[in-house]
C-alpha cells in the first residue's frame, strides 16, 4: 500500500524555521521526483517546491526561492523542506506528493496533475 505521511509542522514566528518531511512508503519515486504543495485558508493549492529523485535536479516558485530548500535521502525514501525566514504569508496546509512519470529535465512538474500519489498534509502556521 502506498503512503506518503508528513510530519514536521507547527507554529513559529515570522523569521523562524521549520524543517518539513515526507516519507514514502510502498512506492519509490526513482524515476520521477517528489514535491511539496501548499493550501492557505480560501485560496488554491500552489507549487512550492519538486525534486528529481535521481538526478536531485530541483526547482522552486518564485515566493519560496531563496527561503526553502527541498532535499532528499534515497536511503530513508524521504524527502524534505527546509524552511527559513518564514512569513505570515507562508501559513498553509504543506502536502507532499509522488511523480512515478518519468521527470523530463526541460518540462519541470509544477502542476499538481503530474504528481501520482499525495500526502495528508501537516499544518504551517507563522505568526506575525
Amino acid at each position: 500500500q502506498v503512503g506518503l505521511v508528513e510530519s514536521g509542522g507547527g507554529l513559529v514566528q515570522t523569521g523562524g524555521s521549520l524543517r518539513l518531511s515526507c516519507v514514502a512508503s510502498g512506492r519509490t519515486f526513482s524515476s520521477g521526483g517528489m514535491a511539496w504543495f501548499r493550501q492557505a485558508p480560501g485560496k488554491e493549492r500552489e507549487f512550492v517546491a519538486t525534486i528529481r529523485w535521481g538526478g536531485g535536479n530541483t526547482a522552486y516558485s518564485d515566493s519560496v526561492k531563496g527561503r526553502f530548500t527541498i532535499s532528499r535521502d534515497k536511503t530513508k525514501n524521504t524527502m524534505y523542506l527546509q524552511m527559513n525566514s518564514l512569513k505570515p504569508e507562508d501559513t498553509a496546509i504543506y502536502y507532499c506528493a509522488g511523480k512515478t512519470r518519468y521527470w523530463i529535465l526541460t518540462a519541470i512538474p509544477t502542476h499538481e496533475n503530474e504528481y501520482d500519489d499525495w500526502g495528508q498534509g501537516t499544518q504551517v502556521t507563522v505568526s506575525s
